[in-house]
């Protein structure tokens, strides 16, 4: 179910462990809405690959899968990413302040891996920097009769007492709950998600068909995350440590697929970084990767006011899944 956070405060501070919302002080302000909708019972079917949400674009080598998210530590940068199944073609990013005038240009990087059998389609990452804050922006991606025109809406300038909207997803999946959690959380007004981990499931799957669900739950989420920023944790489903198929490489389709920021919040890993966005201060941490001294550059510089909003993104299992540190130097971080 989604969750859905205003950060609408004076003096607020908020700790977000997965679904787990603390505020340290409130006044005058909106700790968060929860819907009211119940979903039905667990578990939910998939849905067929031959459902319309996993439509392939048409047109020859048609971008699929888009998906932006923030591109740089304060929202005036964001890396929008997407697939073309048949050949690489361009990674260019045309974007502008007005439909279908596009004033500026971008260049991205292209990339594919492979998995057992699978090999994906070209990965494009581009990184579109030095926007307004505040501001809509049109793009356009891929070329010919088969490019594909989106558009996105950058956040307020930083300010402690500005207020944002943020939707909280984590296990979605792609059965038929996942497609009613998707629905009614574009129904809440939201203007950006912070997923807190496990996204397509496709773990759950055999062999080819790992390849196979990540490509579906890209074009699954397209409808929300092509549109606004969907801020991205790693949870267990994304490990894929799967020795019997010759797979040992941890996140090896997620990072691959879905980028972060990390270098800037000077983050030596993106399993772990931190952004700004309007009135808050988002730390992303991993449960599943392994850190040291040098994992929290990003944490311990920066000084919070007392108006800042502060949301930390952790995934867990069950019950949860601790922190255990014995360095000295990370007390008080567990």
């Amino acid at each position: 179910m989604p969750k859905v956070v205003e950060t609408q405060s004076m003096l607020l501070q908020i700790l977000i462990l997965v679904f787990f919302f603390f505020s340290a002080s409130v006044k005058n302000g909106n700790a968060g809405i929860t819907s009211t909708f119940i979903r039905s019972e667990w578990p939910s079917n998939d849905i067929p690959l031959d459902h319309e949400v996993f439509a392939v674009p048409k047109g020859h080598n048609a971008p699929q899968q888009v998906h932006i998210t923030q591109g740089d530590y304060d929202g005036k940068a964001v890396i929008i990413s997407w697939v073309t199944p048949d050949e690489p073609g361009s990674s260019k990013v045309q974007y502008g302040v007005s439909k279908k005038n596009y004033d500026f240009t971008a260049e991205g990087a292209v990339r594919n891996y492979s998995f057992y059998n699978y090999t994906s389609g070209y990965i494009h990452q581009c990184l579109v920097d030095g926007l307004e804050y505040d501001t809509k922006y049109y793009y356009k991606i891929g070329s010919g009769d088969s490019y594909r025109e989106f558009w996105f809406q950058t956040p307020p300038q930083i300010n402690p007492d500005t207020p944002y909207k943020f939707g909280i997803i984590g296990d979605l999946g792609q059965t038929y709950n996942s497609l009613s959690t998707l629905e009614h959380y574009m129904q809440s007004g939201a203007q950006a998600v912070l997923f807190v981990g496990d996204l397509a499931y496709a773990d759950r799957y055999m062999y080819n068909d790992v390849g196979i669900r990540w490509d579906t739950w890209g074009r699954f989420v397209e409808r929300s995350a092509a549109y606004q920023p969907w801020t991205w944790s790693a949870g267990n489903h994304e490990i894929e440590y799967m020795p019997y198929l010759g797979e040992v490489i941890p996140f090896k389709s997620y990072l691959n697929r879905y980028p972060t920021p990390h270098l800037a919040s000077k983050s030596s890993s993106p399993l772990w970084y931190a952004i700004r966005r309007a009135s808050a201060h988002i730390i992303v941490l991993s449960s599943y990767s392994p850190f040291g001294n040098f994992s929290f550059p990003f944490i311990l510089p920066y000084k919070f006011s007392s108006h800042s909003i502060v949301i930390w993104i952790h995934t867990t299992v069950g019950q949860g899944t601790t922190f255990y540190c014995s360095s000295i130097l990370q007390q008080g971080l567990h």
